[in-house]
């Protein structure tokens, strides 16, 4: 019975830590970075920072997540020539980025 028992805590422990992994995803549209966050579990963050990095991975912009898990923010030219590096942390633990390459910014940008 003890070995059930922490068999099932374990289970239990993994889900939980399953249920609260961020996914970021970002795209360009109409010259606008639009930034999506979601747990995978379906919920929307409701607070997080949101870093935007040159290819030097320098800071360029930091911003707050909406309530729905989303940022919008215009697309700079100069910063994104050779890409952009996105990271986002909602606290506790829970961060994720994503890369938008020159490509994914050229094809998205109306260009």
């Amino acid at each position: 019975m003890p070995r059930l028992l922490a068999i099932l805590a374990v289970v239990a422990l993994a889900t939980t830590a399953q249920a609260h992994q961020l996914n970021v995803f970002a795209f360009v549209e109409d010259k606008t970075v639009v930034v999506e966050t979601r747990f995978s579990n379906g919920n929307h963050p409701v607070s997080g920072t949101v870093r935007i990095l040159n290819e030097k991975q320098e800071t360029v912009l930091t911003l707050s997540l909406e309530t729905d898990g989303t940022v919008r923010f215009p697309l700079d030219r100069d910063a994104a020539a050779s890409g952009l590096t996105i990271e986002v942390k909602t606290g506790e633990g829970h961060d994720d980025y994503w890369i938008l390459t020159p490509e994914d910014i050229a094809r998205g940008s109306g260009d």
